[in-house]
């Protein structure tokens, strides 16, 4: 049992990211308001990308700027080189995310012009209307 208590403790950035993604994913279910849920998809992106730029780091491991010379005397230690390829691509997910964030607010603009309310219950009687 302590085995799995210190497992457990040694892992906590993914219990929060967990967390996080479960706060962000009932944002989104839960909510009627549009500007919630909104808000909830981008705690939910931001767990995601937390998980992915985790899990592309080692300890002791160091930036993958090699020596040329270095390199053609010993070889490279793989193992204590970081990948950059997660942070990469997580860079890119952020953009991705602010752009999504900054269309879905102009839309929820038009849509409350359009029907006065960001309520999803109100919008939906008075589209049947």
């Amino acid at each position: 049992m302590d085995g799995l208590l210190q497992e457990i403790v040694a892992k906590y950035n993914y219990w929060i990211y967990v967390v996080l993604m479960m706060i962000g994913f009932y944002a989104m279910i839960g909510k009627r308001n549009l500007v919630k849920k909104l808000l909830g998809m981008n705690i939910f992106q931001t767990a995601i990308i937390l998980f992915f730029v985790s899990t592309g780091v080692k300890r002791g491991g160091g930036i993958p700027i090699l020596d040329k010379y270095k390199v053609l005397e010993s070889g490279v230690d793989v193992t204590q080189i970081v990948n950059p390829l997660p942070h990469v691509l997580m860079l890119t997910a952020i953009v991705v995310s602010v752009s999504v964030t900054g269309v879905a607010l102009a839309v929820l603009q038009r849509v409350y012009r359009e029907y006065g309310t960001l309520e999803e219950d109100e919008i939906l009687e008075k589209i049947s209307e």
